[in-house]
């Protein structure tokens, strides 16, 4: 393990860090809300660190193999968490590190679990770069100094692959994995320069169309109202919202295929037309349960559902409802949905709809087999065969997924937390959702879990966004040796 080329580009990713705490201060100033030296020390001690560690293991240049690309990704998003934490602790918003590492934790792997109970408060500084972290995470810091920093594009394949929920997908968008790198922050800067124009269109200042567009293509859910989106009961902005979280759900590599001119690309995929069929009858199936024994109308029934079941399954995690108050059917349908996730290669969280898809395809082979003991049938998506290889690998990550979350849960239990809680906390962490249902609901938040609790919570988020392996490998002892 080759420390000293480690500790260079992570330097590098720290001391950018730094330089996009300058963003938050253009609202500071403007707001006048007492935050600005808070984000200027911030900003200061990050590009210090930075630059310092980037200085002191400058001239190593040695290719990025996968261990090292493992190690950069997994301490690299640790320690952006850390530096996020600052302008929270500096600017005296949260009381305490672990409260403020647990904030800026879920910023960046577009959790939006929140420990801020009074969010209109905040200086709107801080709340900018709250909403900054998600963006930032969204589409991935490591991906964004990919095609930023030219010398990160030796071996930046390794942290490519470490990083990107499902990253192989987009892999041969183009030669280089910094062009790569380009075109998806391209697709994910114009996109969300789209939204931010229609949420102002509809009457949203710029400061608050940019922070809930950051949270809508991040799929994160950080708000800057107490009650989300619901605080607004504007069914424009929930139509807005519903339509760019489908899309922050979908792989971007289809957005830039769509962009170019392939619109066949949308329905000839296979994982996307599973998404879209999930999202529609989910939709259905809650906004009809939803007119018989809670709204008076058909259209009112639909849009809460459709706004609280994409919210949901594309992992934002925005409300307009307190769908704790819903048939406990309806609660555990969206339940359900944490877990199936988006599509691979888009910025939404859970074990995604790639997997589930070949989950379910490898389960209707079995059954083929007991028919047809001798036969030889092989599971394909898009038309072509998908490997044993490939099977073998959707499995060992779902075993993962359900024994982390099983140890997790179990954690919280031993808290005194009740079960709900306990398991949909972790559910709503691990899949990077935030709103859960029990002392965790959409209108609560995280702050009455104990000390130990966030940590666990902490992990999960972090364990979520990286996609288990990242950081699992790094607790395996063979790992470190050479």
């Amino acid at each position: 393990m080759r420390l000293r080329m480690i500790f260079r580009i992570m330097g590098a990713l720290i001391f950018f860090l730094g330089l996009t705490m300058v963003f938050p201060l253009f609202f500071s100033l403007y707001y006048r809300d007492g935050d600005l030296w808070a984000l200027i020390l911030s900003a200061a001690i990050t590009t210090g660190t930075g630059a310092f560690l980037f200085l002191i293991f400058r001239g190593t240049t040695e290719e990025i193999f996968h261990r090292e690309g493992f190690a950069i990704v997994a301490l690299g998003w640790a320690s952006v968490a850390f530096f996020g934490s600052l302008p929270y602790m500096l600017a005296g918003v949260l009381p305490s590190f672990v409260e403020a590492y647990f904030e800026a934790t879920s910023g960046f792997t577009t959790t939006g679990a929140t420990v801020l109970a009074a969010i209109e408060e905040v200086p709107r500084g801080i709340l900018f770069w709250r909403s900054l972290t998600h963006w930032l995470g969204g589409m991935g810091i490591i991906v964004l100094s990919i095609a930023i920093l030219p010398f990160l594009g030796v071996g930046g394949m390794q942290l490519f692959r470490a990083e990107v929920p499902g990253g192989r997908v987009a892999d041969k968008l183009k030669p280089r994995i910094a062009e790569t790198a380009k075109i998806l922050w391209q697709v994910y800067m114009l996109i969300s320069a789209a939204e931010t124009l229609l949420l102002m269109t509809g009457g949203m200042s710029l400061f608050e169309a940019l922070c809930h567009t950051f949270g809508t293509m991040a799929t994160g859910g950080f708000s800057t109202r107490n009650v989300s989106i619901g605080s607004y009961n504007k069914a424009y902005f929930d139509g807005i919202i519903v339509v760019f979280m489908i899309l922050a759900g979908t792989n971007f590599s289809l957005h830039y295929q769509a962009l170019t001119g392939n619109f066949r690309a949308f329905y000839r995929n296979s994982e996307l037309r599973f998404y879209w069929a999930t999202l529609a009858g989910a939709m259905l199936l809650v906004t009809l349960i939803l007119r018989v024994q809670v709204y008076e109308t058909l259209l009112t029934a639909f849009r809460y559902a459709s706004f609280q079941v994409t919210s949901i399954m594309t992992t934002t995690g925005y409300t307009t409802a307190d769908f704790e108050k819903w048939p406990s059917f309806v609660q555990y349908t969206l339940v359900v949905l944490m877990f199936i996730g988006g599509s691979a290669g888009s910025t939404g969280g859970g074990m995604k709809c790639m997997r589930i898809l070949l989950l379910l395809k490898q389960g209707r082979r079995e059954l083929s087999r007991l028919i047809h003991p001798h036969g030889v049938i092989p599971v394909r998506l898009g038309g072509k065969v998908v490997s044993d290889g490939v099977i073998q690998s959707v499995w060992g990550f779902f075993f993962l997924f359900i024994l982390v979350f099983i140890l997790a849960s179990v954690g919280m239990s031993l808290l005194g937390l009740d079960i709900i809680t306990a398991f949909v906390s972790v559910a709503a962490t691990i899949n990077n959702i935030g709103p859960g249902l029990g002392a965790v609901g959409p209108m609560d938040n995280y702050t009455s879990i104990p000390l130990i609790g966030k940590w666990i919570l902490i992990f999960c988020m972090l364990i979520g966004r990286l996609e288990l392996y990242t950081i699992i490998v790094l607790l395996v002892p063979e790992f470190w040796k050479r």
